[in-house]
């Protein structure tokens, strides 16, 4: 299992706005380097996202899911699986909690559950600090 924990410089509604609003996770989501050329979603249980990122160099990617708890501004729980699979991917689930902190500020903890192998693992947890270093810089006030 992976665990993040980050305090972001945005209050709740603002963090939960930039995860499942599809024209503010474009500004933020992938590693460093990476782009997001189209972002699609429906944050509510039962509904679908899909994402296409592009590296630096190489072919664009995809990954989707399916929304399992969305409770506003304070928890997202969806399934999380690439389309162009590596042969040591299965779907995982990623839970994001958000709780208030004192001065506009949320700590945000990511959990994801089900990967095949440590090595997958260790990758996403990469990804992941990279986005959500992105995700704290856009939200920082200017």
């Amino acid at each position: 299992m992976l665990r993040l924990r980050r305090v972001l410089p945005a209050a709740p509604p603002a963090v939960f706005r930039a995860l499942t609003d599809p024209a503010e996770l474009a500004r933020w989501w992938g590693p460093a380097g990476f782009t997001i050329p189209d972002a699609r979603g429906d944050p509510e249980p039962g509904g679908a996202y899909r994402i296409t990122m592009r590296p630096p160099e190489g072919p664009e990617f995809h990954l989707a899911g399916e929304y399992l708890a969305v409770d506003p501004p304070r928890l997202l729980r969806c399934t999380f699986r690439w389309e162009e699979p590596d042969p040591e991917d299965r779907e995982t689930v990623v839970t994001l909690t958000l709780r208030a902190r004192p001065g506009d500020e949320t700590e945000l903890v990511l959990t994801q559950e089900g990967f095949a192998t440590e090595r997958r693992r260790a990758l996403h947890e990469e990804g992941w600090g990279e986005a959500l270093g992105k995700l704290a810089a856009l939200l920082a006030p200017p």
